[in-house]
């Protein structure tokens, strides 16, 4: 028996990256996207119900205040959080 898979796949735009990123305060980021998309992300449900430390901990937001743009994503402190840009882009982290 033989499979054979064929893949033609035709990718005509450019991978999604965040431009930039605006702490507007109580935990919400406003993302602006290559594409020109714009969110404003709520990140304290998903730190709230984070049981490790290493994420709870930007319960503190002075702390999650200190992100940057590296490679296209928000990043903090060399990649100790980080979410997938796609999950940005739609407005919802899990």
């Amino acid at each position: 028996m033989r499979i054979i898979e064929s893949y033609n796949h035709n990718v005509t735009g450019d991978l999604i990256a965040i431009k930039s990123a605006t702490y507007m305060g109580n935990y919400i980021i406003h993302i602006t996207f290559n594409d020109s998309t714009e969110k404003s992300v709520d990140f304290k449900p998903f730190l709230s119900k984070s049981l490790h430390p290493s994420i709870s901990k930007y319960l503190d937001e002075h702390l999650l205040q200190q992100f940057e743009i590296k490679n296209g994503n928000l990043n903090w402190n060399d990649y100790d959080l980080i979410f997938p840009v796609y999950d940005l882009h739609e407005g919802k982290i899990h």
